[in-house]
């Protein structure tokens, strides 16, 4: 399997860093950069009080790019999957069965978790208003750049009136493309890969922009609604977290009695794996980590740990799907919107579509999150909210997107261990 993905979203980190106050910024991880704007925004919108509206517009411009992307990312990170990845045939089923069961368990859960423990009830939180994202007749020049924002990168090009939206799109990825202008496209795959690497580095890039997303949503929450909204975070974490543990029960209970390897024993042999995901947010960086354990330290076949830890490091992200179900009971339940079984069903099968197509890169759910959110009606401003806790929530959920290619490694080696082969 060909892994252009991985590296092209970290190769601006990786290079030199010109001297500067922003080049230091850069880099700083992400997640700090989050948590230092995270503490900013509050001394703001304690300083500011009310004025601290003004920060609205410039955290729906940013969550409007995080929703551009959402669907040419799964439509090209699903085609390039399905084009260089080779799956035995007599496997395959098997293999389906197992990351669609996973997935469907893991949505059962959060929706679970959440409907039983309410998080999102546990203090109010009174929903914005249309005055807030329209303002009046005259809009200032910053509405009418946040409307020219794409809220589809394929949005614009059908719509005579936006021109604007199409020019941003056009210099975006113009600028992305010029690093591969040069390369030869033969094939199809190399067309998907080229188109795959481009997204992501403009996904990189708008990544940057999340801090002070997460700096202008903080520093209007505090300065116009107080700290009753996270109060309720806390409640979401407290939550999440359970439902990720009772994942991972599923997960070693399966492998268990599905398994011939122990489950304490893949704990130990999947620390360093674990601990990579954690530390790197990324499902897509530890792939190699993940795969490596599972042959020399787990023991599985090599065929079972290229299946559970290559295709499923693609398809089976459990604790994604997990949080974008939990995060869309939880905002219905902040703003006392009821999801009927007909609307939490259409979470379940949205939330497993997302999951297919997010990325293994950090803040990648973040982008598909949108989806999950249009689909039954709620605000997507209320996902600037969970930007303020999703530095931590998502290693969280990594760490059980990594742990659920490992289940399925283990159980695609059946019940029996590798026989030694005999010295000659």
């Amino acid at each position: 399997m060909t892994d252009h993905a991985s590296p092209s979203y970290g190769d601006s980190e990786e290079r030199p860093l010109r001297k500067g106050v922003l080049a230091r910024w850069n880099a700083i991880p992400l997640y700090f950069r989050i948590l230092i704007a995270m503490v900013v925004g509050l001394g703001a919108g304690l300083v500011l009080g009310e004025r601290a509206i003004m920060f609205y517009m410039p955290s729906q411009v940013i969550l409007r790019l995080l929703g551009a992307l959402a669907p040419p990312l799964i439509l090209v990170a699903v085609s390039h999957v399905m084009l260089t990845t080779d799956i035995p045939a007599q496997k395959a089923v098997r293999l389906a069965g197992l990351l669609v069961l996973n997935t469907c368990v893991a949505v059962a859960v959060g929706l679970g978790v959440a409907n039983i423990m309410q998080p999102g009830s546990w203090t109010e939180f009174d929903s914005p208003g249309e005055s807030e994202a329209e303002g009046g007749a005259q809009k200032s020049p910053l509405e009418l750049l946040v409307e020219n924002v794409p809220k589809s990168v394929l949005g614009p090009l059908g719509d005579k009136q936006n021109i604007i939206g199409v020019i941003l799109i056009a210099v975006a990825f113009g600028i992305a493309m010029r690093k591969v202008k040069d390369r030869p496209v033969g094939t199809v795959t190399d067309l998907i890969e080229i188109a795959y690497e481009t997204l992501l580095t403009v996904l990189h890039w708008i990544s940057h922009l999340v801090p002070v997303g997460v700096f202008c949503i903080v520093a209007k929450v505090v300065g116009t609604e107080g700290f009753a909204p996270f109060k309720a975070m806390g409640a979401f974490i407290v939550a999440v977290l359970v439902a990720l543990l009772l994942q991972t029960v599923w997960y070693l209970v399966r492998i268990q009695f599905f398994s011939w390897v122990r489950p304490f024993d893949v704990l130990r042999g999947m620390r360093d794996a674990l601990v990579m995901a954690f530390s790197t947010d990324s499902s897509t960086a530890t792939m190699p980590v993940t795969y490596a354990c599972l042959k020399e330290k787990v023991k599985v076949r090599e065929q079972s740990a290229s299946l559970g830890a290559l295709v499923g490091a693609n398809f089976n992200n459990d604790g994604t799907a997990l949080y974008e179900a939990m995060a869309a009971l939880f905002v219905a339940q902040l703003i006392g919107q009821d999801l009927s079984v007909w609307q939490q069903l259409i979470v379940v099968m949205t939330s497993i579509i997302a999951s297919v197509g997010a990325a293994g890169i950090p803040e990648a759910g973040l982008v598909t999150m949108t989806l999950v959110f249009t689909a039954v009606g709620l605000p997507i401003e209320y996902i600037g909210l969970l930007l303020t806790v999703d530095w931590f929530l998502d290693r969280c959920r990594t760490m059980i997107n990594v742990l659920g290619d490992v289940n399925v490694a283990c159980i695609l080696d059946g019940r029996t261990p590798e026989e030694p082969q005999a010295a000659t």
